[in-house]
């Protein structure tokens, strides 16, 4: 059976990318940090073999607890772990910084630089990003998540530059609008506003994320690596 490690797997986009490759035949190991309930929901669901693992990955230990708990080598790693940060520049405080920096940026590099070896003795092996439609546009009064989604989106282009010839491919996924719980901090007239600014005319589905990352980890993909697929419905394209 192939494996795939999901972060972030308790959330909206990260429940839909379980159920599509628990459907294109993975085994899972589901990462998450707080929402146990939800991820225990979400195993009884599936019918594959899945695996739960606790991990904080905005902090230094993260990492290590969650590579412990890994016992196969893996074929597929998504990384999904995230989280906003709204506001000023001159209003984010340093923990915040170091927090959302360490959980985008620092973590999944280290979490990668653990569990490459396998794939490279294997010569095979996917690694799919879910960055942000800001990560390549910049927001405002979102810098510092900008920042670091940009960041994951240049290791992505190098690292996949770097382990080509050993059989494996890195890209990323760019969402737009979509319809998770981030979203549901906006009113009804915010979010009619934005579905008017979509070309496609609706908010994204988190089974578009979903449907995306498999078809990059197939073998319909096997000739795209560093990239950075957009899945907005034409919003900032």
């Amino acid at each position: 059976m192939k494996y795939a490690l999901i972060t972030g797997a308790s959330g909206g986009i990260g429940q839909a990318i379980a159920r599509q490759l628990a459907k294109d035949g993975y085994g899972l190991y589901l990462h998450y940090y707080k929402n146990e309930q939800s991820i225990q929901s979400l195993m009884k669901e599936l019918s594959t073999k899945t695996y739960a693992i606790q991990s904080d990955l905005s902090h230094p230990s993260g990492v290590d607890v969650l590579v412990s708990s890994v016992f196969h080598p893996l074929d597929v790693i998504v990384h999904n772990s995230g989280m906003s940060a709204y506001g000023l520049v001159t209003d984010m405080d340093d923990e915040q910084v170091e927090r959302m920096v360490q959980l985008h940026v620092t973590s999944p590099f280290l979490l990668t630089k653990r569990l490459l070896p396998s794939m490279i003795q294997q010569r095979h092996g996917q690694i799919v990003v879910i960055s942000s439609i800001w990560g390549l546009t910049g927001a405002s009064c979102e810098v510092l998540y900008s920042m670091v989604k940009g960041a994951q989106n240049t290791f992505v282009k190098a690292l996949a530059k770097e382990v080509a010839p050993s059989g494996i491919r890195v890209n990323a996924i760019a969402p737009g609008a979509i319809d998770t719980p981030m979203l549901h901090e906006f009113t009804e007239e915010e979010l009619e506003a934005l579905t008017n600014e979509i070309p496609i005319g609706r908010i994204g589905k988190p089974e578009d994320v979903a449907k995306a990352v498999s078809f990059l980890i197939s073998d319909y993909a096997s000739y795209i690596t560093g990239q950075i697929l957009s899945v907005n419905g034409g919003w900032y394209c």
